[in-house]
Formats: C-alpha cells, structure tokens, sequence
C-alpha cells in the first residue's frame, strides 16, 4: 500500500492530534511541505522568566544548542525578532551567507532559508517555530501561507497542551507559563518552571520530575514531593538520589539508570523510597530518556507513582546488595565497551557513569609524559564553567597524591577541616591497566555520605575497567592518528601556483569506522604548460582505501605526466588498479586546461560530474560520457570530451560524500549544491569572484554543510579552479 501524500491540510489534522513539542516539531518535519529541509529546525516556548526555550529540535549542530538554548525575546535573533513583530521573519540564502557568522545574528551556510514564525494564540505568545527551507531565493508567498497555517496548528495545540498541565498542576489561574513575571515559581508551580514535565504531569494522581543529564540538576513538582512524604522544596529542587532510595536498593536503581541512560528511550524501576521518620513506601519510578542529535542522554522526565496499596505485603521480598552492585557494574562496563575512542570514553563517563553513581561531578585526567593532564572538559559535570575549574584546580594534588600511591582515597564525614570550596564527599580513583599508570579520577558528590566496604570495592572495580577502557581507546587514537598522518602525507600538502589561476581544496574524513578513507585531488603542471585536474574516491574507509588510493594517486600523476590525454591516463590507472592485490574499485574525473585558451579535455570513470560556474552567476554540470569504476572493466576505453572554460568561470570537482545524504535522493541534493553555488556567485560578484579569499569562502561554505550532519559516513574532497579573465 503506498503511503498517503503529504499535503498542508494533512500535516495541519495530524498537528492537532500531538501530545508534545517534540512530535509537533516532527510531525512538521515528516508531513509538511517536502521543501522544509529538516536540518538546523526548532521550537521555543516561553519559560516563566519570559526566555524563549529551546525545547525540541531536529539537526542542531552542538555549538547551536549551547549558543541558541535560551533566547532573550529583546535580542536581535531572528525567533527573537518574530516574536516581537509577530509575524513570518524570512532569513534568504543571501541573508545567511551575509549576516552569518555574525555572532550576534547566529551562523547559516548560506544555502538555505531560514524562516522564524511566531506561535501566537488571542494575542498571547507561546513560542516560535524555526525551519529550515530547500529555497534557492526568496519563499514565495503562496508557501508563507502555507507555513502560518501550520505554525497556526501548532500554536494552537501547544496552547491546549499548556492548559492541560495547569489543570493538573493546581494552578486554577488562568496564567500562561509564558506570560508569569521573571520571578522564582511557587512550590506548586514547580513542574511549571521546566515545561518539558509536560510529557510527564498529565497522568493526575503521580508525582511529576525532571533532570537535566547536562548540568545534573533535577526538579520535582508538589505531588513528587508528597508521594516521598518530604515538604515541597520552594524551587522545586529534588534530593539526591542516595536520600531517597533504602540503600539495599541504591545499587538496583544505579544499575537500572545506567542501563536506561546508555541506550535512552523508556524506562521503569521499582524500589523502596525513604520517608522521614524512618517510614518506607515502595514506589514505581516510570520515565523516559531524551538524547540529542548525536544520540547523547540530556534529559530525563517521568513519573513518580506510589504503589504501596497496590499488594499488601507482610515480609520484605530477599535483596541480594552483591548482585545488585554486580549489575551495576555490568552496565557500566558495556557502556564503556562501545567507546572506542578516548572521548567515546569520557561521553560514557559524562552520560552514564555520573548519573548513575548521582555523582555531582568527574574530573577525569590521565598520565602523559610522567604529567596528569584533563582529557577534555566535556567529561566534567555541573552548569558552571567556573565551577568546573575551580574543581579541577583543588583536584589536582589529590589525583596526583592517590596515582602516587596506587590507591584509592575516600573522604569521611566529619572528618576533620577542609578546605571551604571542597566538595561535600568525593572519591579519588587511581587508573592502573596492566601494569601501568594511565591516569587518575575524581568523583564528586553534592552531599556527605559514607564510603563503606562494598561502596570501596564498587568503586575501586569501576577504576580498574575505566582505566581498560581508557587504555584501549588510547591505543586507537594512536593508530588512528598515524593512518591520519599517513593519509595527509598522501594527499597535496598546498596546492601549486599557477599563473592566471585560483584555487582552493578541502577534505574531511568520514565520522564512522577508521574516519579515514580514499578520497583524494590533485592539481599538476604538466610539461606541455597545461593543468591536470584530478578528484578520486577508492572504495571503502579504512587503511586499505588509503593505501590504494596512495598507490592510484602516483600512478596516474606518471601516466599524466607522460603526457597521456585523460582518457589514456585512466585507461592506464584502471589496469592498473586491476593488477594489485585487492577487490576495491575507485572512481575518478581527470581533466586537463590550457590557461592560455582555456581550452579542456576530461574524462570519468564513473565519477561525479564537474560544475562550471558561469560569469553570469549560473551553474551547470558538464556533459560528460563515462565509463565505468577504475578496476572494474580494465579493458573498457574511456571516452575523451572537449569543451572551454572562458575567463571568469569556475571549475569544482568533489567526492559524491560532499553531496550525499541518507535522508535524501542524490539529484535532489546536487540540485540543492548547484542552487547554493548560484547564490554564492551571485552575492560575491564577478569582479570578486577570482580572489583567493572569495573561492576560500565558498569551499567553507561547501563543507559546513558537510560538518553539521550529524554522521558523516563518507570523506569529502572538493577542488576548486577558477580561470582569471586576463587570461581569456
């Protein structure tokens, strides 16, 4: 059955039937207009201090969400600017590539639109929505139409979503979230400081919660609060997790957390929660964990239930702390086996380990050249930079004093005097692996607490696979690193100088597996006065691939260098591609330019085709037969095609992973890029166009778009040429 067609009054019905931010953003994206790209969207709501939030998105790079979370509406952003004049603010590909990267504007690629529409519902703000277009220049008006309905839906059902969380919140008054006064909320309007509790509050009856898997802080609302029998907490902050839970089953909950943070999605746990007076009341903790982008656990939100009258119980059912500890050890242990790189390893530590052990921070340094140096400052815990290195600061003798020993150190209560700025308990781990010293970590904790025998062994068993872990993605990042070097070492360290031309190159390694791969250039001098234009890919991305494309590379620049045309030099390349000791193929475009005349001669073996940019701001591929995959039919003729590049124009060769992506059809991706190239033409001029600055440019520009995919699974090479009209 083929599934229905997308159509604006469609999208429209299926918008009134969402339960969340994040399914209204999604539901945009899948049943809207095909030209909503997806790429860079968002949605805002108002918090109580009057911020746009940044509450669901789709394709955000990293530095967007950190720079763009929160949004003051008097600022000169474009969600900002929406809202305040309320209606569509447009952002053109021109605009994008112009105002950005202007800080106090944002950053774009300038191949796209950007539009912001306000979410308004009689007269009152709720959000913005933000989309990103496939629009070459202006939106036309019949499709801001379009997008105002929509965002119309959507304003609507976000406004009806808002008053069923008030309706079971308590709060009878008719108050918008958006519209309360910046000021701190009262205790029964603490699920209403953090809207996305709003997945969690409309079961009525259960306690509501919130944690922010990023800084570590995490919120209740009034019912939680009674559900745990504790007084509602004015700003609605919950106690920490060792407080709560009996301790005989702090060890389940830890290993059910850590499991439920390293593959995100649903969850539920049941465990006996401590009440003052030393009452229990057995409750169910059922939530869900929210990742990013890049599939990183950011948010937890659910619901607290108690359960205690569900099944009259006489007896306690057995615990087993041993196997408990052990299970918590084993989710932590296969978090840290999928790492595979040292910062694949401090992301586990930062997105499982630390929630898990409710550990406030994790100062994590290793061992390099007989020196403790922080691995990366993403593996620290907390919302505050400068917290964060004051931390790292008083850590430093400890970590370095417990390496020393070869032992773990333990704070105890009431210890003795410490230092005023210290944490309230910690844990200094020594990470030894086999034999040798790979580094030292700090765990840190917002509350006293008492280390006991088989806290001690948790912890010092979880050092000893840390340091595993560590040791084995050190070795990668060794190797990968040579393969790194021995790839660069491969390919043109700078491009030749050549009188009357321009150019410029890029390439980026894949994301997935080695994160190296076949893609190469090449620009040559020939000895008759011409130019050689070279861009290969080798099949596949590992050493293999880039030894081979080593190999292919000094082949075919001998055979051009020969002065064989390009149809004999890939016929040549081809055989001998079939000769060595591998099953890979590759593809390649070579082609030759006088700069005199600007006369060239190409050929393709099954390779991507050229784009010429005119003078007059146009972009065209070329028309050029092929043949098949260098090592494929090694017998197989190439045909040889003649054309001109007049004075002025430009000439790029690139890879097909600078184009292709797996959520959309290859043509219509080329489309996109020859659109973009068109605009870029047209906002840098003629006269500019030539300058290496200017073709500089356009290759970042090329390859943004590249960076901001969440995977890149194949490398990128593009090479640019632009011949000077003096030599026309």
């Amino acid at each position: 059955m083929s599934s229905p067609v997308r159509s604006p009054m469609r999208c429209v019905r299926l918008l009134l039937g969402c339960t969340s931010a994040a399914e209204l953003l999604g539901t945009v994206l899948a049943e809207g207009p095909n030209w909503i790209t997806g790429e860079g969207s968002a949605l805002y709501l108002l918090d109580p201090a009057g911020m746009l939030r940044l509450t669901a998105s789709h394709g955000l790079p990293d530095w967007a969400h950190e720079r763009y979370g929160l949004v003051d509406p008097a600022g000169e952003l474009p969600a900002a600017m929406a809202l305040r004049l309320r209606r569509p603010y447009l952002l053109s590909p021109e605009h994008t590539s112009v105002d950005y990267p202007n800080r106090n504007a944002g950053m774009g690629t300038g191949m796209v639109a950007v539009v912001s529409l306000p979410l308004v519902v009689d007269e009152r703000p709720i959000g913005v929505l933000a989309l990103a277009l496939a629009h070459r220049g202006t939106v036309p008006g019949r499709d801001l139409d379009v997008l105002e309905t929509i965002a119309g839906a959507c304003a609507h059902r976000l406004h009806h979503l808002l008053d069923h969380v008030l309706d079971h919140t308590g709060d009878r008054t008719g108050n918008r979230t958006a519209e309360r006064p910046p000021t701190a909320p009262t205790a029964p309007d603490a699920a209403l400081a953090h809207p996305l509790l709003s997945l969690a509050v409309r079961a009525a009856g259960h306690g509501a919660f919130e944690r922010d898997l990023v800084t570590g802080e995490s919120y209740w609302d009034a019912a939680a609060f009674a559900v745990a029998g504790r007084p509602v907490d004015p700003d609605g902050t919950a106690p920490e997790l060792e407080r709560i839970v009996h301790p005989e089953d702090l060890p389940d909950v830890q290993a059910a957390l850590a499991e439920a943070l390293a593959s995100g999605g649903r969850y539920r746990i049941g465990y006996r929660m401590l009440r003052r007076g030393g009452k229990v009341a057995r409750v169910e903790e059922s939530g869900e964990v929210m990742l990013d982008v890049h599939g990183r656990p950011v948010r937890m939100a659910g619901l607290i239930a108690d359960v205690e009258h569900r099944r009259a119980r006489d007896a306690e059912p057995p615990h087993d702390p041993a196997g408990a500890r052990t299970a918590l050890l084993l989710s932590l242990t296969r978090a840290l086996s999928r790492a595979v790189t040292v910062r694949d390893v401090t992301a586990a530590v930062t997105d499982v380990a630390r929630p898990a052990l409710g550990a406030a921070s994790i100062v994590l340094d290793l061992v390099d050249e007989g020196r403790l140096l922080p691995v990366s400052h993403t593996v620290y815990g907390g919302p505050r930079r400068a917290e964060l290195t004051r931390l790292a600061d008083l850590s430093e003798q400890v970590m370095q004093h417990s390496l020393a020993r070869s032992a773990p150190l333990f704070s105890q209560p009431g210890g003795g005097p410490v230092r005023p700025d210290a944490p309230a308990a910690w844990a200094v781990l020594p990470l030894v692996a086999s034999g040798r010293q790979v580094g030292s970590c700090l765990i840190t904790f917002a509350t006293e607490r008492a280390f006991g025998r088989a806290d001690r062994t948790l912890y010092s068993t979880f050092a000893g696979i840390l340091a595993q872990s560590l040791e084995r993605a050190r070795l990668y990042d060794t190797h990968h690193h040579r393969a790194g070097e021995l790839q660069r070492a491969m390919l043109p360290r700078t491009l030749p100088r050549l009188p009357g031309i321009a150019s410029a190159a890029r390439y980026l390694p894949s994301t997935e597996g080695m994160q190296i791969g076949g893609d190469w250039y090449d620009l040559l001098k020939l000895p008759d006065g011409r130019i050689g234009l070279v861009i290969g890919d080798v099949q596949g991305h590992n050493a293999e691939a880039t030894a081979v494309m080593g190999q292919l590379r000094s082949g075919l620049r001998a055979y051009a260098t020969d002065g064989h045309d390009p149809a004999a030099t890939l016929a040549r390349t081809s055989r001998l591609l079939s000769e060595l000791d591998t099953e890979l193929f590759a593809t390649c475009l070579y082609l030759t330019l006088d700069p005199a005349d600007g006369s060239l001669t190409a050929a393709r073996a099954g390779h991507p085709a050229p784009v010429r940019i005119a003078a007059d701001a146009t972009a065209v591929e070329l028309e050029l037969p092929g043949g098949p995959p260098l090592g494929v039919d090694p017998g197989q003729p190439y045909p040889l095609a003649t054309g001109r590049l007049a004075g002025g124009e430009t000439l790029l060769v690139y890879t097909d992973g600078l184009v292709e992506d797996r959520e959309e059809d290859y043509d219509e991706s080329v489309h996109r890029m020859i659109g973009g190239l068109e605009l870029w033409a047209r906002q840098t001029g003629p006269e500019r166009i030539g300058a290496a600055p200017a073709l500089e440019r356009l290759a970042d520009l090329l390859t943004l778009n590249v960076t901001e995919r969440r995977s890149r699974p194949d490398d990128v090479a593009l090479l640019l040429l632009h011949r000077m009209p003096s030599e026309a």
